[in-house]
């Protein structure tokens, strides 16, 4: 026989189990929303330094380029974008730069610091599909720092890799 208190804690525990299941899922995050709302892309406003040895460009952007998304900080996301590698092995990449398009930071100028993600994989992505865009899923910290390829906003700390099918 089914009791008062039993058919509400069977209630209350169906009403939950959605609720959870859902709260695990990862946020989908595009490049646009690393851009605090309101604040527009940020402009080149400077000659910058030009590295004539490694054929690269540091440019001076406007105040916008270090604004982050604070939204963000400790939010389980998952986004495409392509692999820029910090470090390759033979097991592949771990660490790398996530960028919104092919060739950004190896080319001139790079993106501003709100639009690359430092990551950081615990499974090493194979060498042989740098040039593929993937979708990167784990916990995103707002967080500018430095690295040989420029100013980066956000880091990841990646549980999940996959190619990104259009």
């Amino acid at each position: 026989m089914l009791t008062r208190r039993s058919a509400l804690t069977l209630l209350a525990a169906t009403t939950a189990a959605p609720t959870a299941t859902f709260a695990s899922a990862p946020r989908e995050t595009w490049w646009e929303d690393l851009i605090p709302p309101g604040v527009p892309y940020s402009e080149i406003i400077g000659e910058g330094d030009m590295d004539v040895e490694n054929d690269t460009w540091a440019p001076i952007y406007d105040a916008n380029g270090v604004k982050l998304n604070e939204a963000l900080d400790g939010v389980y996301i998952k986004m495409p974008g392509f692999i820029l590698p910090l470090d390759v092995t033979s097991e592949g990449v771990k660490d790398f730069i996530l960028v919104p398009y092919v060739g950004a930071c190896i080319h001139v100028p790079p993106p501003p610091a709100n639009q690359l993600v430092v990551a950081s994989a615990q499974t090493a992505w194979p060498s042989d599909q740098l040039w593929d865009a993937v979708w990167v899923t784990g916990t995103m910290r707002t967080q500018l720092q430095s690295t040989q390829f420029g100013q980066t906003g956000y880091s990841i700390s990646v549980d999940e890799m996959e190619i990104y099918v259009w």
